[in-house]
């Protein structure tokens, strides 16, 4: 972006038009580049000189100084102060002032051609600063509606027959964190330039008066070299899809699901839970730095998906936790990072009610062909849970910890079982049978391990057995 006093824009019809630089411009993109290669080794203070001469010589003196600005990125400057005791109070007194100071190397990965294309590319980003709202039609939304999600701007998308409209809240209509949010913003206009069609209507607050600022593909708008994104998009969410996929829960986590239609909204959530064990799935959003007032907007759209659950995690620095909690189970709240204890709680509900029905649909009792068979392997056979087969019934088997077994099988492992084997030979007798559960069986069958150090363990009968 450019410095406000640097924006170049025509007011004609009462409309707001950036005065994009044009190959015209291309020579003088190249002499203010030369201009600071020109200059290493010396003080600002001649560089400022040779620039305010190229200033005098131009039609805009503000293409002249967006141009160094964008330059004056690539460039380090320094302080440099002889030590020579005689000459210390004549040079090195006043070394560190901004003018005194030398322009040690300028190595701007780019020419003339990319430097304009940069001045376009921050002029328009910075006239969005002033923006109250943008609507933007794409021919890639999906990746717009995620690059917005990412920044944690305020967003809603409108479904204009089969095109989507993007309309997102601009900074100016904010009273806090303007600076922060702001940068956001005109970063945003990275994406929507990246596509290869795409519409940009701004209203813009010009000093008090409202004007529009219509941009399009046609425009000299695009985005230098590449820029790959954050796999997610923000922190919290980054941290929340670690940390949950960590516990191995009887649900998948999905990334951008399918977009939901709210009326003539379209809603992109966040992630969605899908249940490994049945055709059903609860979609998930987290919502970060947006206005209380957008998120009860927010929330109200909760009630206008039909068919549908959803959970959302709200931000308690937001203000609305009466609002939240006032809801059911669907609305939670954090603080810096999304409880997993909240969401797994919010899923259980779901859950019991899923292994509920799927219990319904058993048989009274199970057989199953196999004399030991894990219970896990059962579930997946069943295509259920493990928690759907806790309390069904098993006729001609025992449940040894997690492992079901026949009881012949287990009479046939209690005779060849006696104290004073090794833990690796049980083991391996237990393993002949096709049970893993050492600790399970044993107990089960009446027997304990002595341990000696780390150097084994041997089998003992229990006392009283």
């Amino acid at each position: 972006m450019l410095t406000k006093d640097l924006l170049r824009v025509s007011r004609a019809g009462g409309g707001y038009h950036p005065q994009f630089a044009g190959e015209d411009d291309r020579d003088l993109a190249a002499r203010v580049l030369g201009t600071y290669q020109g200059h290493v080794g010396q003080p600002r203070e001649r560089l400022r000189e040779s620039l305010t001469d190229l200033e005098r010589d131009a039609e805009d003196f503000k293409l002249v100084r967006g141009f160094a600005k964008l330059i004056e990125r690539e460039a380090t400057f320094e302080t440099r102060a002889p030590l020579d005791p005689a000459r210390a109070r004549e040079e090195s007194l006043y070394a560190d002032l901004d003018d005194r100071q030398v322009l040690t190397s300028v190595d701007p990965p780019w020419g003339p051609d990319e430097l304009v294309a940069r001045y376009n590319l921050s002029l328009v980003q910075t006239a969005l600063f002033d923006a109250t709202e943008v609507r933007i039609r794409s021919s890639d939304p999906r990746t717009l509606v995620t690059a917005t999600k990412r920044l944690g701007l305020m967003y809603e998308v409108e479904k204009d027959g089969g095109d989507w409209e993007v309309v997102v809240t601009g900074p100016d209509a904010l009273f806090e964190s303007t600076r922060r949010y702001g940068t956001r913003f005109a970063r945003l206009l990275r994406t929507v330039a990246r596509a290869s069609a795409w519409r940009l209507t701004a209203t813009v607050d010009d000093r008090g008066t409202e004007r529009t600022m219509r941009l399009s593909d046609e425009d000299p708008v695009e985005v230098p070299g590449s820029e790959a994104g954050p796999a997610f998009d923000s922190e919290v969410e980054a941290d929340f899809a670690t940390r949950f996929d960590s516990l191995d829960l009887d649900w998948e986590l999905v990334r951008e699901p399918e977009p939901l239609v709210v009326g003539s909204s379209v809603m992109i959530p966040d992630f969605a839970f899908d249940y490994r064990f049945a055709d059903f799935r609860v979609f998930f959003e987290i919502m970060g730095f947006w206005t209380p007032e957008y998120v009860g907007k927010k929330l109200g759209q909760l009630d206008a998906v039909a068919d549908v659950e959803m959970l959302v995690a709200v931000d308690e620095s937001l203000g609305v936790s009466e609002e939240i909690e006032a809801r059911d189970h669907r609305a939670i709240t954090y603080g810096g990072t999304v409880r997993l204890k909240d969401v797994r709680d919010a899923l259980r509900r779901y859950e019991d009610r899923l292994v509920a029905e799927t219990v319904a649909e058993l048989p009274d009792e199970l057989r199953p062909e196999r004399d030991v068979v894990p219970l896990a392997e059962l579930a997946d056979e069943r295509g259920v849970s493990e928690s759907a087969l806790e309390d069904a019934s098993f006729p001609e088997h025992e449940l040894v910890g997690r492992t079901l077994v026949r009881p012949s099988v287990l009479a046939e492992l209690d005779a060849t079982l006696e104290s004073g084997l090794s833990i690796e030979e049980v083991e391996t007798r237990l393993a002949a049978h096709g049970i893993s559960e050492t600790s399970a069986a044993l107990s089960r069958l009446g027997y304990r391990v002595e341990w000696e150090g780390l150097g084994g363990g041997t089998l003992r009968r229990k006392e009283g057995e």
